[in-house]
């Protein structure tokens, strides 16, 4: 079976949120280990990855030296995050499946997602990403190109373009690595957002793709039988924090559908995970699981987790 695993930018953290490098090894070796344990079932695994909060660092090293260097736009915010943590996840993998005697090679892939130039968001852009600033701070990135609003008290904070993924461009490769026996890591943070000129020729662009609709996508593309979304709770859940909530097992597409339109999930957590795992169950006719990490492996074979079906 192949597996489509993707694990939040947040999973790279540790409890507290902090990213160090420290920090984001020991999140990486615990991630693996699921991998490892998905592998040990001989599944082929695919992973892709958030990058939220290492994008979030390389912005506040923009906001503090964007008096003395042009900011780093966020393509290639975008890209330094996917090669970072694509070698870090490696390592991680490695060291893991030598503990279990398992010999598997993977391989990261800095991967380019296809977005519309037309897309509404280039021209009113609504997804704030980063730190909020004092106005005189936030007017010298404004200054360098940038969009940022005024938040009230908390400050300014940038807003960017969240366009819908439409091609994962750098996809025959990855198809290729993955017939080839490589547990691949690829298109992180839902790709590094590209346009096509009227040439025909690639550009990338400052835009931020959601990470979840991006694994759909990926899925989609290399043919996965199941989509793992993996979080920080082992269930999505109706009534969050009502005395009744209600952890959801094995549950059909209509029926998640019908509870996201009921105003369950909220649109900056569970949403783009629900939303994502259901694009993909419609499409595909697979399975869709969201589920932590510690659950991948029953999950996957339908005894944990929440587990989406077409019926």
């Amino acid at each position: 079976m192949r597996v489509l695993l993707a694990l939040g930018g947040n999973a790279m953290t540790n409890a507290d949120g902090r990213a160090r490098p420290e920090d984001q090894i020991e999140a990486a070796q615990v991630a693996m280990a699921a991998v490892a344990g998905l592998l040990e079932h001989d599944h082929d695994v695919v992973i892709t990855h958030g990058n939220g909060p290492q994008v979030g660092n390389l912005l506040v090293k923009n906001e503090l030296a964007a008096g003395v260097v042009p900011p780093v736009p966020l393509d290639w915010c975008g890209a330094q995050t996917q090669a970072t943590l694509g070698f870090v996840l490696m390592d991680a993998l490695d060291r893991e499946l030598a503990a279990r005697g398992i010999e598997r090679r993977s391989a990261a892939l800095v991967t380019r997602t296809l977005v519309d130039a037309d897309d509404d968001g280039f021209t009113h852009p609504t997804k704030p990403i980063g730190r909020h600033l004092p106005e005189a701070e936030a007017r010298v990135l404004v200054d360098h190109g940038e969009t940022w609003e005024d938040r009230g008290e908390k400050g300014w904070r940038r807003v960017v373009a969240s366009p819908e993924p439409r091609e994962i461009l750098d996809a025959p490769a990855v198809l290729a690595l993955i017939e080839a026996g490589f547990v691949v890591v690829a298109n992180g943070g839902g790709g590094i957002p590209h346009v096509r000129r009227p040439d025909g020729s690639l550009a990338g662009v400052e835009a931020v793709i959601d990470k979840d609709l991006g694994a759909a996508l990926l899925a989609r593309t290399t043919g996965a039988e199941v989509l793992v979304i993996a979080t920080d709770v082992p269930n999505a859940v109706i009534r969050w924090g009502e005395p009744d909530a209600e952890p959801l097992g094995r549950v059909s597409v209509a029926d998640l559908r019908a509870h996201a339109a009921d105003g369950h999930f909220a649109s900056g957590s569970m949403g783009p995970k629900v939303d994502a795992v259901c694009r993909f169950v419609e499409a595909t006719g697979g399975t869709g699981v969201i589920t932590s990490l510690d659950q991948i492996t029953a999950a996957v074979a339908g005894e944990a987790g929440t587990v989406v079906v077409p019926t």
